[in-house]
């Protein structure tokens, strides 16, 4: 389906004009100032000297530098930071609104409380922690005593490669479990593709400063992707940059008129789940018209052309695939783009001088389509744009120093024997790190729970994850759930015992390679104010709690505090860049940079099996191969007398021959029947809208429309052509079922809108913190019915379909 973008921005310019003509913006300035006096936790600031500290945000995993104003020994504004590498001043809303979630004292944890009510009652007691620690301390060493290690689990929303993270990830190892989880994100897809096509375990780095053409697949650049800060300060150099030779064009793929489409040079929207075959489109024209990188393809690539393995077996390269199966006429029949669109895409990209195909959805909070993300990451291979000024990077690793191997006792070699819940890692999911529906599944799946006692870190599941409503019927089987959230969540609110963290102007924090960043970076935030109550550091807290079981477990953990784990780290930068740095220097900038980069290296980069990039990738047949041969454990699967189409049919993989290995069109079952539940339900992100563990700072409510959140009422965008065939008006009452539940909403028409199609916005319908957040709106969670993605196991979350029924 194609949308005239020209017509659409006209109407989007006149109602900008209007707006800014109109009393509009000027009675929200009245409106907010007049809604806050209200509120008791209002900053009110003393009267005192003025002072500036200089540290990093930790909100997102972007980590913006920033500069908080303080008045006496009270923070009252947060600003970018224009000398910090990252987002060179530039600043999103959530990070400018950071001050609501020191200060609002009625979704902050005072101090360590123990369940005394029914879960969900809101029952606690405060206790000392001491008492806290004590209690968690004998349950740990209970099941350890019983030789059940493994029945210890924990769920981590920090990021990968911080400090905090493998803190967490080390105590379990140390205590004898293998069950150590972490939160879906998109992330998760990048890395595998960089180890499957490239042989790299780590991130994916894009120079997008540098290049002239972005093809972008569904990232929302100006929404809230990757590094927000970062986004907003590169958008405005593509825009504003005067000196450059060629100017940066953007071709936006996405079903809606989100802020990034209607700023974009051209807008494709095709049907929801076909992008792999729009992306295999425009690499037919590439290959047919030899537009690709010669060079590169020639001598650095496995798997384009025909080839004969060791054992003379004839194979499919992927050049012959793709001309043989996704020409534009037949790609437009898949995705509804015309095919000389299609084409015209194609030469575009392939003419411009540094262009850089993007893979992603929305802010990238969740877990993307493998297959889908190798296509897209195929087309930067086949303009020779790996390595490449502007295009995507191959980086080295933060030199940080590595800590002294775990202590392992024969209970904690004995619990990392088991195979882990979620069975991420396994040879059904060999490339997955972490995959908690699975983890929900084997919880419900079991009369009793083979989890007695689980940790929460910087998490909310209860909110975030697609099909929440399973998760919390697993919760409600796990003995003992122990929250460190410094919040009052939803998850929070369902634990036995709350060990409330600092917030994040409270301590120091680290971040290490954000995604997506185009060189190594160590961003290192510091403590802006004291903190306010009871409420301990969480690195501190498990570095205590290892002490405490003592033994090997306390072996495992040298430090007196959190602030000496990271120290030690550390010291591997203080000789590694150019010139020499210490503790004293980072903790005072914030981060640690090397800017430098040799661009056009392809020789010995890659650490595939084939030491090329591999447009078919051996990892893949490896693993499928072993996995339907039975070579590794495969659980309570029976493979016995299954042809290899079959069991590449358990997988969700329906393609054959060679093509399984290589990046393909897989289409996407949807969840339930087309005929009962016609419409397709898709999530939307917005920038200036939280929509992770931690909530909207009440100040952002006051950046939405009238059309997006009344009072209570939550509105969705239906296209005016859909809106019709239900009869359904602006502003009309509306619920929306699937096959998991359903939602009240009100309805906004919307031209941006594809037809068919109900897009719901994440980031409201709490159901805990305070009263300026409970309630206001749905969470589209309640209602998501996930389908597993071919290969990696990971929740697909936009193939979910809904009825609407007029209220």
């Amino acid at each position: 389906m194609e949308f005239n973008r020209r017509n659409f921005l006209k109407f989007v310019a006149g109602g900008l004009g209007g707006t800014l003509l109109s009393p509009l913006p000027w009675k929200l300035i009245d409106d907010i100032a007049i809604w806050t006096q209200n509120w008791a936790w209002v900053p009110v600031p003393e009267r005192g000297k003025f002072s500036y500290i200089k540290t990093v945000c930790t909100l997102c995993p972007g980590a913006c530098g920033i500069q908080v104003r303080k008045v006496g020994s009270r923070a009252v504004k947060i600003e970018g930071r224009s000398e910090y590498p990252v987002n060179q001043g530039a600043i999103c809303p959530l990070g400018m609104a950071g001050l609501q979630t020191l200060y609002n004292e009625g979704i902050r944890w005072k101090a360590p409380m123990k369940r005394v009510g029914p879960r969900g009652s809101e029952k606690w007691k405060e206790i000392s922690w001491d008492e806290a620690l004590d209690t968690l301390t004998t349950r740990i060493k209970g099941l350890r005593d019983k030789g059940v290690p493994e029945e210890l689990a924990a769920i981590d929303g920090n990021q990968s490669r911080s400090t905090m993270a493998l803190l967490i990830k080390r105590l379990l190892s140390s205590i004898g479990s293998p069950n150590y989880l972490r939160m879906p994100q998109e992330e998760d897809t990048h890395t595998m593709v960089n180890f499957l096509m490239q042989g790299i375990n780590g991130p994916l780095a894009f120079d997008l400063e540098n290049t002239d053409f972005i093809l972008s697949f569904g990232c929302g650049l100006l929404d809230g992707w990757g590094f927000p800060g970062s986004m907003l300060s590169v958008w405005r150099h593509w825009i504003s940059d005067e000196q450059k030779k060629h100017k940066t064009h953007v071709v936006q793929v996405d079903p809606r008129a989100s802020n990034t489409a209607s700023k974009a040079d051209i807008w494709l929207a095709p049907f929801p789940g076909t992008e792999a075959a729009l992306a295999l489109g425009i690499a037919h024209v590439i290959i047919k018209e030899k537009l690709y990188s010669k060079e590169f393809i020639e001598n650095h690539c496995f798997g384009f052309y025909d080839w004969f393995d060791e054992k003379g077996v004839e194979h499919k390269g992927f050049s012959g695939i793709v001309l043989g199966k996704y020409s534009p006429a037949n790609v437009e029949i898949i995705t509804g783009i015309k095919r000389r669109v299609i084409i015209e895409v194609a030469r575009k990209f392939a003419s411009a001088h540094a262009p850089i195909a993007l893979a992603g959805r929305g802010k990238g909070t969740f877990p993307g389509s493998l297959y889908e993300f190798m296509a897209v990451y195929a087309l930067n291979a086949l303009k020779g744009r790996i390595n490449t000024k502007g295009g995507t990077l191959i980086t080295d690793d933060v030199p940080l120093a590595p800590w002294a191997e775990v202590e392992y006792d024969s209970v904690a070699n004995n619990g990392l024997t088991k195979e882990r819940l979620d069975r991420a890692g396994t040879s059904q999911y060999p490339f997955t790190r972490s995959l908690i529906h699975k983890f929900t599944e084997a919880i419900n799946g079991n009369q009793s729970s083979p989890v007695d006692t689980l940790l929460l870190c910087s998490a909310n599941p209860v909110y975030t994850i697609p099909d929440n409503q399973s998760f919390i019927q697993a919760l409600a089987k796990i003995p003992f759930i122990v929250s460190l959230s410094p919040f009052m969540d939803e998850t929070s609110m369902m634990a036995d015992m709350i060990l409330p963290d600092h917030s994040h102007l409270e301590k120091m924090i680290d971040i290490v390679r954000p995604t997506g960043i185009q060189y190594p970076l160590y961003a290192l935030s510091q403590p802006v104010v004291k903190p306010l109550y009871s409420t301990r550091h969480s690195g501190d807290v498990i570095i205590s709690l290892a002490k405490r079981i003592g033994g090997s477990v306390a072996g495992s953990f040298q430090w007196a505090n959190f602030e000496e784990a990271v120290k030690e780290r550390v010291s591997g930068l203080y000789d590694a860049g150019k010139s020499k740095v210490s503790w004293e220097d980072i903790t005072k900038n914030g981060y640690w940079y090397t800017p430098s980069h040799s661009f056009g290296e392809w020789t010995d980069i890659f650490k595939t099996p084939s030491r090329k990039f591999e447009f078919f990738s051996t990892e893949i047949e490896l693993a499928l191969k072993a996995y339907s041969k039975g070579l590794r454990p495969v659980g309570a699967y029976a493979l016995e007398g299954k042809s290899f189409d079959d069991t590449l049919l358990d997988l969700g993989i329906r393609s054959k021959g060679d093509e399984v290995y290589m990046p393909h069109y897989e289409e996407l079952k949807s969840s339930g029947d087309k005929n009962q539940y016609p419409l397709l339900f898709l999530p939307i992100e917005f920038i200036n809208l939280a929509s992770g563990w931690i909530g909207s700072p009440p100040f952002l409510n006051k950046t939405l429309f009238d059309h997006q959140l009344t009072k209570d009422d939550l509105f969705v965008e239906v296209n005016p052509k859909t809106a019709s065939q239900y009869r359904l008006a602006e502003g009309s009452r509306a619920i929306l079922q699937s096959s998991k539940g359903e939602l009240s909403v009100r309805i906004h028409l919307f031209d941006g809108a594809m037809p068919g199609v109900i897009f719901v916005p994440f980031g409201l319908g709490h159901t805990a913190y305070d009263k300026y957040l409970k309630g206001k709106g749905v969470n589209p969670n309640e209602i998501i019915d996930p389908i597993e993605d071919p290969l990696s196991g990971q929740p697909v979350w936009w193939n979910t379909r809904v009825k609407v029924i007029k209220a």
